[in-house]
Parts: structure tokens; sequence; C-alpha cells
């Protein structure tokens, strides 16, 4: 008797992956930065954390029920966009302002456009952009480390390093080791340096992001910071590139996939990047420089795709 060959659709490989995985070691890998945001900032950085994370739920399940979609909140997808808009907003913030993020980032950026994998922007940094729109004041009122410890009222906010820089004001810049470690004002998630490459040391070894992305975005903003005669290092831990660029710009669903795509996504990032910092009227770029590149993102990967094997390459000979 002729053996049969079954043919099904693929995937014919099947991984033990899920994106629920994905997301639990995602969430690790920020503990060590939420940990360091309740120590700088004290037990309100908690506070707005968890609002975040509960809106961006909340705002999942009750869309999807609205929609007759399948809920997807067991994913964890939802948390971790609530755990990175935490981290993009400065705890003097009203929570509130962070509950109305979250409901923007999920319902709006996510959700209305088909779910997890549809968005073609980051959903937290889209919301923290609207934030900074609707809610400039607040959103750039920063809090000195460790300020909650403090009796003096004039002791409480202060400019952000990329700000004095920026403005020119007198303010008294903190070393590279303060910064290295987060002692600095800043936004919840993104002062601790250590704590985000420890984060981002464990996503590579576990391989859940390539080393690239965030390479490359690092590595552009460093050699054009080294062209305009800025300090590479405070260039490098100041304001969100860190978390930026290991966290954000290396979203699964916002971010090439090709080899030769990632570079140019990155390397796209770091030059709108240091472009904002030095010549932009905003002191930071981070957030406005990953979402144009993810805008980009389908183009790149279509003038980056690969050539099918066997097929030759068509020259327009006109």
């Amino acid at each position: 008797m002729a053996e049969k060959m079954i043919v099904s659709s693929s995937p014919h490989i099947k991984s033990g992956i899920t994106t629920r995985k994905i997301m639990l070691d995602v969430i690790i890998a920020l503990i060590p930065a939420a940990i360091a945001s309740v120590i700088l900032f004290g037990p309100k950085a908690l506070l707005l954390i968890a609002v975040s994370v509960a809106s961006c739920v909340l705002s999942e399940y009750i869309s999807r029920k609205v929609m007759k979609r399948e809920n997807t909140i067991d994913d964890l997808s939802a948390v971790v966009t609530g755990l990175l808009l935490a981290f993009n907003v400065p705890v003097g913030v009203s929570p509130f302002i962070v509950l109305f993020g979250g409901v923007v980032a999920i319902v709006v950026v996510k959700q209305m456009f088909g779910g997890i994998g549809q968005n073609f922007v980051n959903p937290a940094l889209t919301a923290r952009i609207i934030l900074m729109s609707s809610f400039p004041s607040e959103m750039s009122t920063w809090n000195k480390p460790f300020y909650y410890m403090q009796t003096t009222a004039d002791a409480i906010t202060t400019a952000s390093p990329l700000g004095i820089l920026k403005e020119g004001t007198n303010g008294t810049m903190p070393t590279l080791l303060n910064m290295f470690v987060g002692v600095r004002a800043g936004c919840l998630g993104e002062t601790c340096a250590v704590a985000l490459i420890l984060g981002g040391i464990y996503l590579v070894c576990r391989k859940i992001i390539s080393p690239m992305i965030p390479m490359c975005y690092i590595g552009t903003v460093a050699v054009l910071s080294l062209i305009s005669g800025r300090n590479v290092a405070f260039d490098i831990l100041a304001g969100g590139l860190l978390l930026g660029a290991i966290f954000m710009a290396t979203d699964y669903a916002t971010s090439p996939i090709t080899f030769k795509g990632k570079i140019v996504y990155a390397v796209g990032a770091g030059i709108i990047t240091m472009l904002i910092r030095i010549f932009g009227q905003l002191p930071e770029g981070v957030s406005f420089s990953i979402i144009l590149m993810n805008i980009m993102v389908p183009h790149i990967e279509r003038l980056t795709r690969p050539r099918a094997f066997g097929k030759e390459r068509v020259v327009n000979e006109g």
C-alpha cells in the first residue's frame, strides 16, 4: 500500500513559546525598574503603576466584550502596556491622568486596530504623547528623587537633566554615577539605568529580544553625541533612551522582523532622537522617534525584504 502524504496548513513546526510566556518574561525584566521607581519616588510610584496596569487590563476586558471578541487579558500584554505607560509619567501626575492614558493606549491605539499584533504604533508611547499634549504642565513637572522624605517645599520639584541642558537653567546637573543608579529627575521607569540594563540582559538571555535594535539605537545616539561635541555618557543615561531602546523599540508588533530592517529602524530612531535633542524645542525625542519609526516599519520591511530563494532580481532597463 502506497504511503499517504498529509498536507496541512502552516505552521508546520510548532513552538512552546506563547504570547503569555513572552509577556511574563517582559514583566519580570521590568520588575527591577519598578522597584527602583518606588525606592526613588516613594509609595505614589506604586500607586501610579497599579492604576496604570488596572486601567489597561480593565480597558482591554471591557473593549473586547463590547466588540464581541474573545477576551485576551490572560495573555498579559495589557499588563506590560500598563507598566510601560506608568514608567513614562512623572510621579507628580494625577492617577486620573494615568487612568485616562491607559484607556487611550488600549482602546484607541490597540483594540480599535484589531488587538495585539495589529497596532502599528506602540500603545504606551502613543498614550504618553497624547498625555503630554493634553496635560503639558503635569507631564513636565519633575520631582527630585527621595522628595517624599524631605520636608521643605523648595526641595520637591526640579528640572530634568535634558531640560537643564536645553534651557540653560542654573539647575544642578547630576553626576554620571547618580544618573546610572537613578538619582535624577525623570519619569518613573526611565531614571535607573542599572535596573533597565539588568532587564535588557535578562530579555536577551531569554531570547525574547534581539540586542540588534537596542545596540544600534544607543550606538547611533552615542556617535551623533560625540560628533556634536556633547557628553556621550550623558546622552545615553539622560531621558528615556534606555527604556525606549530596550523595552519599546523592540516591541514585536511595531518593529521590523528582517535583520537589515532592524538596523535601519534603530539607526533612524537614534538620528531622530538626537535631532530633536539638539535642534528641537523639546529636550527629549525618544517617544517621537520611536513612534515615527513605527509608522515607517511597513516601508522598511518592504525595502529590506530578502529575495526569495531561486528568484532572479528584476532589473529595470528603462
